[in-house]
């Protein structure tokens, strides 16, 4: 099987681990994005980002095999995507916790790893082993046997990132995981899955609104708006001339000097200079 290379922060060559050629999404009649070609290797932190209704979430759909190209290729570890991969840890946009629940944090990390097999089961005891090791990596151990309607958002967000490890997955695809926290956990968080990525070699693909908080982690970019992307190296794509090719109109690119950037003629900005 034919393989994409790409280049790692070193210079050297690796097989990717997702990789797509000519790709067009969306649905029958309308396409959201098209003709679009990226490849992500071995521990690489991508930010993925654009304007509302611009196709982020549908890109996390390919990938997950809930949904298939309109035209194109789409490959994850050499293969068409196909649901319910394991290698995968996925943080969903939206999880249904409300104060009435009554689920244990342990509870919800094993079924990352068992998937519905609740009570007693030849697996438990290690899928219960796997669990805090889960939430011990992500700061939360001593939330295991915490009720998750009690949980504030983020101690939230860190059992939902344990849930996504707990299969000890290559790729983890976070969609707008750091929504509604204040800075002081947005940076916690942001922490934590930069350390995930460089201690254990995970590809994650996170989905955000802001640049800024993720521009000392990251290795991509990859900036979705007006049915086409633009991905590369924050420096080659937070540009001027990069985001003007993209939109097809006049926008520019301001950088503080903490290096935080703005984005100005565009509808949504991505980025606020302080």
């Amino acid at each position: 099987m034919e393989t994409t290379q790409v280049r790692s922060d070193t210079g050297m060559a690796q097989t990717a681990l997702i990789a797509a050629n000519g790709l067009s999404a969306g649905y029958v009649g309308k396409a959201i994005w098209t003709d679009v070609t990226f490849s992500f290797g071995k521990g690489e932190f991508v930010a993925v980002i654009g304007p509302n209704g611009a196709g982020k979430t549908t890109l996390f759909r390919l990938l997950l095999g809930l949904q298939r190209p309109l035209a194109g290729s789409i490959e994850i570890f050499g293969e068409p995507p196909s649901r319910g991969n394991p290698r995968i840890g996925y943080i969903p946009q939206t999880h249904t916790i409300d104060t009435d629940t009554n689920i244990e944090c342990l509870e919800l990390v094993r079924l990352g790893r068992s998937g519905t097999h609740w009570g007693l089961n030849p697996f438990q005891h290690h899928d219960r082993e796997a669990a805090f090791v889960a939430l011990r990596a992500t700061g939360a151990e001593d939330l295991a046997h915490q009720r998750l309607g009690a949980l504030s958002g983020g101690e939230l967000q860190r059992v939902f990132l344990a849930e996504a490890l707990v299969s000890d997955p290559d790729i983890l695809l976070l969609d707008e995981p750091l929504s509604n926290l204040d800075i002081r956990r947005e940076t916690e968080l942001l922490h934590l899955i930069n350390d995930v990525v460089r201690n254990r070699g995970v590809t994650a693909l996170l989905i955000a609104h802001n640049i800024n908080p993720l521009l000392p982690h990251l290795n991509k970019v990859m900036y979705v708006a007006n049915g086409r992307m633009a991905t590369g190296a924050p420096s080659h794509v937070l540009t001027s001339e990069s985001l003007t090719r993209l939109y097809g109109v006049q926008v520019e690119v301001l950088k503080d000097p903490h290096g935080n950037v703005a984005i100005i003629g565009v509808e949504e900005h991505h980025g606020d200079v302080p």
